[in-house]
């Protein structure tokens, strides 16, 4: 009978254990900028953490970019970072961190982030340019088989602010575009990525363009694509 109980608590322990590791990093430094939804954004994304069985850290202290501190997690949420938000030993850091196996999520403006570091251009995926009036727009969900997308419409009409990007990257799986015959200001053409995900230099990234507004925090659609970007990005398959 006790040697039951020392085997259920140390199954119990791992457990607990197993749980304890699935865990992301939201970071939220902004250095240009700063996106209210962010005030909303985090909140939003500890209850999908918690509603889906993974644990949810928020900063906006690039201190915590070390190797030793990046390990406890899954994946790294840029949620609307802006400008240069971190120093060479933490884009270093970073980099380590993807090449070992981690996750990244990038929500908006995470595209108007880090110009002038390569890397990570290539792993966000594109770097914005401009944006006109917020606006009503017409989502084409090109690929309704991933994660992220296999609940939306193919054809999803949603409110935001709509980005225009000065380079895209040439590597994406993308999964939404929009269709600037059915707004004002697109400067991208038919090609128009607004999410995407690709393998990057061992990890793996999730990029979604949406969430500008406090109300994309509360939208279920865009939550739940939110939600599959980062089970992506932890590795749920």
């Amino acid at each position: 009978m006790k040697k039951l109980i020392i085997i259920c608590l140390l199954t119990g322990l791992a457990i607990i254990d197993a749980a304890a590791k699935t865990k992301v990093l939201v970071f939220c430094k902004t250095a240009g900028f700063h996106h209210n939804s962010i005030a909303v954004g985090v909140p939003a994304i500890m209850k999908l953490g918690a509603e889906n069985g993974f644990a949810v850290d928020s900063t906006t202290n690039a201190e915590k970019f070390t190797t030793a501190n990046l390990k406890q997690y899954a994946a790294v949420i840029f949620l609307s970072t802006t400008g240069d938000v971190l120093n060479d030993a933490q884009q270093t850091a970073f980099e380590q961190y993807i090449k070992a196996g981690g996750g990244f999520v990038g929500v908006h403006a995470a595209t108007d982030t880090e110009y002038d570091w390569a890397w990570y251009g290539k792993l966000v995926g594109a770097y914005f340019k401009s944006h006109p009036k917020q606006q009503e727009a017409v989502l084409h969900v090109v690929d309704r088989d991933f994660i992220a997308t296999k609940h939306l419409p193919e054809d999803w009409k949603r409110w935001d602010e709509w980005y225009n990007y000065k380079w895209i990257a040439d590597d994406l799986h993308v999964l939404i575009k929009i269709d600037e015959k059915s707004y004002t200001g697109g400067e991208n053409g038919d090609n128009h990525p607004m999410a995407w995900y690709h393998s990057f230099d061992g990890g793996r990234a999730f990029y979604t363009e949406l969430g500008h507004t406090d109300e994309s925090y509360a939208d279920p659609l865009y939550l739940k694509h939110l939600l599959g970007g980062i089970q992506y990005a932890i590795g749920k398959k």
